[in-house]
């Protein structure tokens, strides 16, 4: 078995299987934005307020984060193959519940459950590419246009949202995955051969419990800050929950006879420093990603559709880097200036889009920075998913897939939250102090400005943190490109899972 194993699909195949993958991961990266454009009218017909409304996106994450390395396990134990395929089936179901909801409650439901299979999905997905890309030259190729839809599929989520509700209704945000998961579907149907494993290790369930519950806490505590106060206990206790249950976790890790998370994966300098940089990368750009959305249309005025257009730059600018920074430069110098330059470049172009006012133009302010900003993403995010993956054993690529999504979803709940929380401060210092200096009412006029100031704090604060993210990229990562151990470029035994695809 280990030697059919070894053998190298047809080219053909390998990129039809990379086309499956790509369908699905892109349904999940833009889920994550595509209800930012659609809320408002979702908000309108189900009658919720706003500040119930951060739910609607929370509860995807909240459950697609805490969730991840239970699945990413459960796809090494039962076959990636079938995990992909349930992942497929359950998020069309449930993404067909959310569009025909009737209630709020109803809504928020089914986007936790679409979390919950989006879970299931991912790791499963990036554990076949990295399973079925083994070849230096075409993992490069596979990665960069993986890194593209990981990184650019939110700007995707933005220009579809914007189109389907303006043209159908905001329903079709959620029936649109209708169509991606029945075209993977099919494909993976056809494509992937579940090849079982010779050694089934037993689920960690002590693992499972504390890591899941740390993230749930830590995910639900930064995201009701955005709504309360941060010295409220169901803010500042879930944050601190959530960081104990972790510590315990990394310590069992070290004691469990079968850890849900081997410390030889998480250990490696290269892959923590990706997981790391992946983290603080999506920190900012999701939050990015809802900053600028509302700019463009609360100040700019601009539609849901051209709102959705005006991202277009954005991810141009990511499939370009995504793909010159794997095909090109990972082979000649590995990650560590890749990703350490790519986040710079992020943060430079938060700066320049820092000074944006009430009357800056698109063309004079934004498109850019967003350029800027899209080709200093697709170096990291790209970059990252390759050496977060690079080096994992056959065996563990379900999980070591999963803690790179792990990630990405933390930092896209972190930073949306802590962000949104410093946006909303901004904003009502400015107008404080606006209303003491002059002594007057508050004007529509005041309100532009301090919108404008609130996004200019916020754009300054992500600035920051890519910065602090560069700092560690190249403090952290090691000199040279990726070096394959030798255990990669020996056949495995029979007792390893093989790749799962025929």
């Amino acid at each position: 078995m280990s030697g059919q194993s070894l053998e190298p699909l047809p080219d053909r195949r390998r990129w039809l299987v990379l086309t499956v993958i790509g369908i699905a991961q892109l349904m999940v990266v833009l889920d994550t934005t595509v209800m930012n454009i659609a809320l408002p009218s979702a908000q309108h017909a189900l009658d919720f307020s706003t500040a119930d409304r951060q739910w609607v996106v929370t509860a995807y994450t909240l459950t697609f984060g805490s969730l991840l390395l239970l699945a990413g396990r459960l796809a090494d134990l039962v076959g990636r193959k079938y995990t992909f395929l349930a992942g497929l089936i359950g998020f069309a179901g449930v993404s067909a519940v959310g569009g025909a909801s009737t209630s709020f409650t109803m809504l928020v439901t089914a986007r936790a459950c679409q979390g919950v299979f989006g879970a299931l999905l991912v790791p499963s997905a990036l554990a076949l590419l990295t399973t079925t890309f083994s070849d230096p030259a075409e993992r490069g190729k596979a990665f960069g246009i993986y890194g593209a839809i990981a990184a650019g599929g939110g700007a995707v989520g933005l220009l579809l949202g914007g189109a389907l509700t303006e043209y159908l209704s905001w329903r079709w945000a959620l029936y649109i995955n209708l169509f991606f998961a029945g075209a993977a579907f099919i494909g993976g149907s056809l494509l992937l051969k579940r090849q079982p494993s010779g050694t089934k290790p037993k689920l960690d369930i002590p693992g499972v419990l504390t890591v899941s519950g740390g993230l749930f806490c830590i995910v639900y505590g930064f995201s009701n800050a955005a709504t309360h106060d941060w010295r409220t206990p169901s803010t500042y206790g879930f944050l601190v929950a959530g960081v104990a249950l972790l510590v315990v976790f990394a310590a069992w890790q070290f004691r469990a006879a079968s850890p849900l998370l081997p410390p030889r994966i998480a250990l490696d300098r290269n892959r923590g420093c990706a997981y790391l940089s992946i983290l603080i990368a999506s920190c900012g750009m999701f939050a990015m990603f809802l900053f600028l959305t509302y700019y463009l249309q609360q100040t700019l005025g601009f539609t849901p559709v051209v709102t959705g257009v005006a991202f277009l730059p954005f991810a141009g600018a990511i499939a370009v880097a995504s793909n010159v920074s794997n095909i090109v430069l990972m082979p000649r110098i590995g990650p560590k200036p890749i990703a350490s330059a790519g986040l710079a470049i992020a943060a430079g172009a938060m700066i320049w889009l820092s000074q944006i006012g009430v009357h800056t133009s698109y063309a004079g302010g934004v498109v850019g920075p967003l350029i800027m900003f899209g080709a200093g993403m697709g170096m990291v995010i790209a970059t990252c998913i390759n050496s977060g993956t690079f080096g994992i054993a056959p065996r563990d690529a379900g999980v070591g897939s999963a803690t790179v999504t792990v990630g990405q979803q933390l930092g896209a709940s972190i930073g949306t939250s802590l962000l949104n929380t410093i946006f909303a401060s901004a904003i009502a210092s400015y107008v404080a102090a606006s209303i003491a200096a002059s002594h007057t009412h508050p004007t529509p006029a005041l309100a532009a400005l301090a919108l404008a100031h609130g996004y200019d704090t916020a754009f300054t604060w992500i600035a920051g943190i890519f910065a602090g993210g560069a700092i560690v990229a190249a403090l952290l990562f090691r000199k040279g490109p990726l070096r394959s151990p030798a255990s990669l470029r020996t056949p495995v035994s029979s007792g390893e899972p093989t790749v799962h695809v025929g």
